[in-house]
């Protein structure tokens, strides 16, 4: 059965050097948004601006935003803006067919995009852009609202640990699900939030997730946030479940199918099958825009498979602490670099929504979202 919990924590944005900070500003006056360029960080914080389709879409494809719901935000101001001087079906269609075309895996861009065309189809076209900054802004909003819900759901399950053990908490992660994946708070990330502000003792491993290394990512926003954590090599995961110093793994998603099957960034599934040999929890947290019921299985959801050149050059700072580029295999090394895997329900001890907690299962997730059956 699905479990609520109830923990009264008040939601605050989260913070940049002791300043609230959301990972979109808009200005729908001027018919714009900034971004945090996250291809910048951790060495740099860099915001963009955003001011055409072209400009949107290339900030999903080439990854200055990143993270499921912050890419289906992102999106949706992305039609918003491309309605500025033309707010004709043929527009519409053509910026929403665009945009969809960025990033296959990530269910949550594909469910903005059928949202705002779903909200503008009976729409006037002279109020369609006014109309579309209005819904984009409310699929923020509403992002901001559930990242927090996931947040106090995901810290009743930590109390809990917490209470057996009586010590202090270690927390294992991949990839980056965190303030900079969503608008903020962060799903995955929000419970670890949820539990620090409350006071909570809690301490993150982070795996660093080639070959984006988003795990960096993940750092950043931890430290300035002022949560205790560690960085670690990805394969240094399995040894550190194996000697008890993990307490629990809580990922994000890319999409959940319908029976429970998750699809994340690449060596989760990993994880997940090192949590069962060690008997530790492994939860997901994700938003009701992640879920997919429309896709029976996670043998059904398509795995993108990016440029091999994020695996052949390695990008940071040179001694002059100048950005660059450096190669660490030939041009022509043959490579794979799928971007998602997926793990199978089975592997997955529960699942974290806005709506509460649930087995990762069919009849779990619709325990939840019941109007799913009909839809």
């Amino acid at each position: 059965m699905p479990i609520h919990f109830n923990d009264d924590i008040e939601s605050q944005d989260m913070n940049i050097d002791g300043t609230p900070t959301r990972t979109l500003r808009t200005q729908p006056e001027r018919g714009v948004i900034d971004i945090i360029d996250q291809t910048r960080l951790p060495h740099a914080l860099h915001w963009v601006r955003v001011a055409t389709l072209d400009e949107a879409a290339h900030a999903i494809r080439a990854m200055q935003v990143r993270g499921a719901p912050l890419i289906g935000v992102t999106a949706a101001y992305g039609l918003a803006i491309a309605l500025a001087s033309d707010s004709s079906d043929a527009r519409l269609q053509h910026a929403a067919a665009l945009l969809r075309s960025t990033r296959p895996t990530a269910v949550n861009l594909h469910w903005a995009l059928a949202r705002m065309e779903n909200a503008l189809s009976t729409v006037p076209t002279d109020e369609r852009r006014a109309a579309a900054w209005a819904e984009a802004a409310a699929i923020a909003e509403e992002d901001v609202a559930q990242n927090a819900a996931i947040g106090r759901h995901g810290l009743g399950l930590f109390r809990q640990i917490a209470r057996h053990q009586g010590t202090a908490l270690n927390i294992m992660t991949h990839c980056n699900a965190g303030w900079l994946a969503t608008v903020d708070w962060g799903t995955a990330l929000s419970p670890v939030y949820a539990a620090y502000d409350a006071g909570l003792p809690v301490h993150v491993w982070v795996s660093e997730t080639r070959p984006r290394n988003q795990g960096l990512l993940t750092a950043w926003e931890l430290a300035q946030h002022g949560v205790p954590h560690t960085l670690i090599a990805d394969n240094a995961a399995g040894i550190l479940l194996r000697q008890g110093k993990v307490d629990a793994v809580i990922v994000g998603a890319d999409r959940i199918a319908a029976n429970g099957d998750v699809a994340n960034k690449v060596g989760t599934y990993l994880k997940a099958l090192a949590c069962a040999d060690n008997n530790i929890p492994f939860y997901v947290a994700a938003p009701r825009s992640t879920l997919d019921f429309a896709c029976f299985d996670g043998a059904a959801i398509p795995i993108e498979e990016r440029d091999g050149d994020e695996f052949r050059r390695v990008h940071g700072l040179d001694s002059r602490g100048v950005p660059s580029a450096l190669s660490q295999l030939p041009d022509k090394e043959a490579v794979a670099n799928p971007a998602f895997d997926v793990t199978p329900a089975r592997l997955v001890t529960a699942i974290i929504t806005e709506r509460g907690v649930c087995p990762a299962s069919r009849e779990g997730l619709l325990g939840l979202y019941p109007e799913a059956k009909h839809g």
